[in-house]
């Protein structure tokens, strides 16, 4: 095809498409990341701080991390989340579907059948918690020496 590429239409296209993307990440004069940076999600008014509690909450967290494995019934979920009350479940499940990151899918048969699943944006800020928990599983001894070192040094600092 006039000596072209087959992949030259693509790299144009996603030349294009970050063209746009950079256009589009400007808000008034300022860049995005600037007003981020600002601390937009610091206004009490923000929509994004309670998508963040919905995400950032215990059982959010563990939920979306649980799910990032596939499709999972109610009581698959329950038994993998240690701790969780069936209503907490509920509840993060509700408010996690209500942000569009899971797909409820309720089977028509008896007993209830009802799966989990996460949707394309559940799975990009499931990307993002795992990756959380990660950091969290592998610097845990660390964290946890840092802990016992404050607690021995705030006994000291009492007993003083």
């Amino acid at each position: 095809m006039n000596g072209m590429n087959e992949e030259y239409p693509l790299q144009l296209l996603f030349v294009s498409t970050y063209k746009k993307v950079s256009v589009m990440s400007r808000v008034g004069n300022a860049k995005l990341s600037a007003k981020m940076r600002r601390g937009e999600v610091f206004a009490v008014e923000c929509p994004s701080r309670e998508i963040l509690k919905h995400v950032t909450s215990r059982w959010g967290v563990l939920v979306l991390v649980a799910l990032m494995e596939g499709t999972h019934r109610f009581s698959d979920l329950r038994r993998k989340i240690g701790g969780v009350s069936e209503k907490m479940l509920a509840q993060t499940l509700q408010q996690l579907e209500q942000d569009g990151f899971i797909d409820r899918v309720s089977h028509p048969v008896v007993p209830p059948h009802v799966e989990y699943s996460l949707t394309p944006l559940g799975e990009g800020i499931g990307t993002q918690v795992e990756s959380l928990t990660d950091w969290i599983e592998i610097n845990l001894p660390r964290i946890m020496t840092a802990q016992q070192k404050r607690s021995a040094s705030a006994a000291t600092s009492a007993s003083a």
